[in-house]
């Protein structure tokens, strides 16, 4: 029988807190980069994200972010813009929402920015579409 040289599994790894939450630097976007927020999570590593310059594209997780950092709807990223793709992204930063609410502060995001809300107010939001679509119910 082969002896374990390891110090535990998958269980004590997975416990492990490396990445911590600590006062990180606040990073801005450069030339070909835009802010954008998640619409929606399309599965495998895709995202729809809405651009601050008006534009919804398709963003793409990229591979050093993948299973550590996790993007959820409503998040605010950075994104890349890709010079031969006009209609697709890659996700390079994800802000928290303190990070959001400064950079709300200092200008960079656009006041009508929402942070903190979720895919199902972001999608109604964009669509325009009401609430009341035209169908009458009889009262029992």
């Amino acid at each position: 029988m082969p002896k374990n040289k390891g110090k535990g599994g998958k269980n004590r790894r997975r416990g492990k807190n490396e990445n911590e939450e600590t006062k990180r630097e606040l990073e801005f976007k450069e030339a070909g980069q835009e802010y954008a927020q998640v619409v929606r999570m399309l599965g495998n590593g895709r995202a729809e994200c809405y651009c601050y310059d008006g534009v919804t594209r398709l963003g793409h997780i990229r591979g050093k972010m993948r299973k550590k950092v996790w993007v959820s709807a409503g998040d605010i990223v950075l994104v890349g813009k890709r010079d031969y793709q006009d209609d697709k992204v890659d996700i390079i930063h994800r802000y928290n929402a303190d990070e959001a609410r400064n950079l709300k502060q200092y200008g960079e995001l656009p006041e009508h920015a929402r942070i903190n809300e979720t895919a199902v107010d972001l999608a109604m939001e964009g669509d325009g579409a009401e609430d009341d679509i035209g169908i009458d119910f009889d009262e029992i």
